[in-house]
């Protein structure tokens, strides 16, 4: 029989303590501290979304309105100089929702991770905290975001060379993001640099390298079909409001934006739930000692 679950204290020891003022009130966390199951990793962070709706509802809002507004100005601003060139104008509305796109997924998985380990902690975290919470780890956690991406570009350039390689590159790239999947948490957590993150990332997911990149991949197609809607309702739209260039292009902007910013939320969530199952499963984080201190 498993000794007692430590639903609170076990989890604050690896808790930066960025992570743990609030004038809040303590409460039990929203999942147990224990090993997860694929199916449990796979649910759970809705579970937390539903949690804390209102911050990430705000947080995920915020973004999509400031991310939209900043598009459609550099578009704007560059559609002038250019004097209204389709080119220059499609080309500044790719470059800038690009760059938006990454920003965003930046500044969401750093204030989503926050605010998931404070719940853990058994404190409820706004959007403000959350934000606070990550930006005391920014240098780390924009390193981190930068070889996400490298990884990422490099991997699928390289399966794209021929048509028959790219569904094996996906599996190369789902092997790769399982091996770093808990460094976010890892440097949010415990403090600790990029490089340390991601080595503790490494021994933390050993022995579950796989069965998370079976969950990245599962989650991309839940993302997919996402994405379906999200691109529908625009097309739909530009039925009422005419195929008009900025109509349209506000409207797909907005829809590629959503996409990534539920995307992000969701898989920030799920990060921080692989991080406490696999410390419960490697250290003995849900481990209590009757009398004494880990």
């Amino acid at each position: 029989m498993r000794p007692p679950v430590e639903t609170v204290g076990a989890v604050g020891a690896g808790i930066d303590p960025a992570c743990r003022s609030s004038s809040l009130p303590p409460t039990p966390p929203t999942v147990p501290v224990r090993p997860l199951r694929f199916r449990e990793l796979l649910d759970e962070p809705f579970a937390l979304i539903q949690a804390h709706l209102r911050a990430f509802a705000v947080l995920g809002g915020g973004a999509l309105v400031v991310g939209v507004l900043v598009v459609l100005a550099f578009t704007g601003t560059v559609s002038h100089l250019t004097d209204g060139s389709d080119a220059g104008t499609g080309w500044a509305a790719v470059l800038s929702t690009a760059t938006c796109v990454w920003v965003v997924r930046l500044v969401l998985r750093g204030a989503t991770i926050a605010i998931a380990l404070a719940d853990f902690k058994g404190v409820r975290y706004g959007v403000l905290d959350g934000l606070r919470g990550a930006s005391h780890h920014a240098g780390a956690l924009i390193s981190a975001q930068i070889m996400f991406t490298l990884s990422g570009v490099g991997v699928l350039l390289l399966g794209s060379i021929l048509i028959i390689t790219y569904p094996l590159a996906l599996i190369w790239l789902s092997n790769v993001r399982a091996r770093r999947f808990v460094t976010e948490p890892v440097i949010v957590a415990e403090g600790v640099g990029f490089g340390v993150g991601v080595g503790r990332s490494k021994e933390l997911m050993h022995g579950a390298v796989w069965s998370t990149a079976g969950l990245w991949l599962t989650q991309r197609l839940l993302f997919a079909a996402l994405a379906v809607p999200a691109f529908g309702i625009p097309f739909f739209l530009t039925d009422v409001s005419g195929t008009h260039r900025w109509a349209v292009i506000t409207l797909l902007v907005g829809g590629c934006l959503l996409v990534v910013i539920v995307s992000e939320i969701v898989e920030a969530n799920s990060r921080v739930l692989c991080y406490i199952s696999r410390r419960c499963v490697r250290e003995g984080l849900d481990i209590r000692i009757p009398g004494g201190r880990r």
